[in-house]
């Protein structure tokens, strides 16, 4: 690369202090400035007329998406309120439903209940009537038996002391000591 001299004279023509950005050149201001006012009105043109209307269609489809699905959710609660209170109510009905058969249940179970402690308690007093008159039997057979085993016993005693005792006799007298102890 051949390197060129540039004298201080002709920096000072062309207004710069050294080689620079052609930006900064003050002297292409007025085109630079034409172009950008040009780049700036053909990027307002394509943005304003394609890419905003498209842009504002998306969100303006969001906002409507986002509110359908707001409105569907207020009603999709509002329903599950409605199955929530049903299903409440459901369960009331089925635990008073269930006492009322338990309730039911345990009367008719406390009245076979009673029926079958009447039923026991005839059975009982009838064996105890059996068995009291069974005892009564008893008692007056051994009553029998221990006058006549008494009899027996006093006429061998009084044959064992000798002397012979009348029937008659002996019996008044055995008679006579089981009366004081009944």
């Amino acid at each position: 690369m051949a390197t060129e001299t540039i004298a201080a004279g002709e920096l000072a023509d062309h207004g710069a202090a050294g080689p620079g950005m052609p930006q900064l050149d003050v002297s292409s201001f007025p085109n630079q400035i034409f172009w950008l006012l040009v780049t700036l009105v053909v990027i307002y043109f394509v943005l304003s007329r394609f890419a905003l209307p498209r842009i504002g269609a998306v969100l303006a489809e969001r906002a409507g998406t986002i509110t359908n699905d707001i409105a569907a959710a207020e009603e999709l609660r509002h329903r599950a309120r409605e199955a929530e209170a049903a299903y409440d109510k459901a369960l009331a009905d089925a635990r008073a439903e269930a006492n009322k058969i338990v309730a039911d249940t345990k009367a008719q179970i406390q009245a076979d209940l009673d029926a079958e402690m009447e039923k026991a308690d005839a059975q009982i007093a009838e064996k105890t009537a059996e068995s009291q008159k069974a005892i009564d039997e008893i008692r007056e057979g051994a009553a029998r038996n221990v006058s006549e085993v008494a009899r027996d016993v006093a006429r061998e005693i009084v044959a064992a002391f000798g002397t012979e005792a009348d029937a008659k006799t002996v019996d008044s007298a055995v008679d006579a000591k089981l009366g004081e102890r009944a």
